[in-house]
């Protein structure tokens, strides 16, 4: 073991996934001296194994869709696609799992990468573990980030372990095509790694514990997606518990809550997500190892005024682009507060991350898709909101039958009744992944529907939605 060294910085960000990175940019862009620690490789999670590699997969799946609702286009695409062109597709977005253009970025931007293991070990110092074993102490002046997002969580199921189950990373970075594939999970993992390996050849069992898929979006997301899956040769089966599992033989075999076997060759548990905080030394500064951390709207940890919690480890919104929104917002606050600046933390103010509450946008990259932001209309009614749902049926959009023959997908927005503004939108159909920025600066700037109307959408577009749904909105 080498000497222990120690490092004085402004701030020090445990974590250089795509939140790291962002709190890195604002702190390093206001002045202040910046470490970064990464154990594994820097971009993250969604460089590696999430957003890039799945959507890159999922890319030649919806383009083949989309062209075989074309005419003069179908008959030309009927064929499967090319497995081995997919998966070097995937390899190319995951710069064949190397960091080499992310740790180029960090060094443009005049950020210090740390490569090792890093634990809180008391106020405002993490202790690196290098490679080979030496200890580096950093010391932070005004802040700690930690960005260390989070990891599949799998069930307690008797002797998981021993059958080596997919999670998300398995999923996302596999090299061949599993003849069988049993999919536990209705969420967005589920379904798009469904989507994909279906695709690829595999047949596919999603087996889900719930009523449907995509349980935090309107039910009619699920209800189509699942519809689509089924078509595509799917087998999906709601209301299903899986009670042990099991490998013989290479053979993975499933044993269902009404004691059917099912047998496959790969299972992926997309079951939810836990937060990379059970070793990085919570307990020295009095946190419980393993937990979630609470934040205020800076992004600020609730009792350490030094300590900020950013992205998934927050558990206020799981998804790269609002962990990205919060490390603008907390890179700003770490600034501000370090040089003595006025904290604007009103909602919508520049050190407040509002729009976690309020106008969450997402897209699932199934086949269709759906996209939506803000509230759902049963969140809307929980939250006492007086709301009404308004439906139109995407067919019935001239853009939308150009787009593509046989076209099915379904819109909804709900309105605020008292305040005439948009709560929440929903879209499902081909291609309506490019629709929801225009739904998510409704939702976050509070557009009044008024004012919507004078936002005219261009003809023919499947934007044109937007004019169909103020209009049921103005009819009902």
């Amino acid at each position: 073991m080498t000497e222990t060294e120690t490092n004085a910085y402004d701030v020090v960000v445990l974590g250089a996934g795509p939140v790291g990175e962002n709190v890195a940019d604002r702190t390093r862009a206001a002045g202040l001296t910046t470490a970064v620690v990464e154990s594994e490789l820097v971009g993250g999670e969604c460089s590696y194994w999430a957003c890039m590699p799945s959507k890159a997969l999922l890319r030649p799946v919806i383009a083949r869709a989309d062209a075989r609702r074309v005419p003069g286009l179908r008959q030309s695409v009927q064929g499967p696609l090319d497995a081995s062109a997919v998966l070097a597709h995937r390899d190319y977005y995951t710069s064949n799992w190397k960091d080499d253009g992310q740790v180029g970025w960090l060094d443009s931007i005049g950020a210090d990468l740390h490569r090792g293991h890093g634990r809180l070990t008391g106020p405002r110092t993490v202790t690196v573990t290098g490679p080979d074993g030496g200890e580096r102490v950093l010391t932070a002046r005004h802040a700690v980030a930690v960005c260390t997002g989070s990891r599949a969580a799998l069930p307690g199921l008797p002797g998981l372990d021993a059958v080596k189950p997919w999670t998300s990373r398995e999923a996302t970075s596999s090299r061949t095509v599993p003849g069988r594939l049993i999919v536990i999970g209705g969420g967005v993992v589920a379904t798009e790694m469904a989507t994909v390996w279906q695709a690829l050849g595999s047949q596919v069992t999603l087996l889900v514990r719930g009523k449907g898929l995509l349980p935090r979006m309107e039910p009619f997301a699920g209800e189509l997606i699942a519809d689509a899956l089924k078509e595509a040769g799917a087998d999906v089966r709601t209301g299903t518990s899986v009670e042990s599992v099991t490998r013989e033989n290479g053979t993975v075999v499933a044993v269902t809550g009404t004691g059917e076997r099912i047998e496959a060759d790969e299972i992926l548990f997309a079951t939810g997500r836990a937060p990379r905080t059970d070793d990085i030394g919570l307990e020295s500064i009095g946190l419980d190892p393993g937990s979630w951390l609470p934040v205020d709207d800076s992004l600020r940890v609730t009792g350490h005024d030094w300590l900020y919690a950013v992205g998934d480890v927050n558990h206020r919104a799981l998804l790269t682009h609002q962990g990205k929104y919060q490390a603008r917002i907390a890179g700003a606050a770490i600034a501000a507060r370090a040089t003595g600046e006025t904290l604007l933390a009103e909602p919508w103010g520049a050190h407040a991350a509002t729009a976690d509450h309020t106008a969450v946008p997402q897209v699932v990259f199934t086949d269709p898709e759906a996209a939506a932001v803000g509230l759902s209309l049963a969140e809307a009614e929980e939250a006492g909101h007086r709301v009404r749902a308004v439906d139109v049926d995407l067919s019935t959009v001239s853009g939308a039958g150009l787009y593509a023959d046989g076209y099915q997908g379904r819109a909804r927005m709900v309105v605020d009744i008292e305040d005439e503004i948009l709560r929440g939108v929903t879209f499902v159909g081909p291609g309506v992944g490019e629709l929801i920025h225009s739904a998510t600066i409704a939702v976050a700037g509070q557009v009044p529907v008024s004012r919507l109307w004078h936002a005219v959408p261009s003809y023919p577009t499947i934007s044109e939605v937007w004019l169909r749904l103020l209009e049921a909105y103005r009819d009902a």
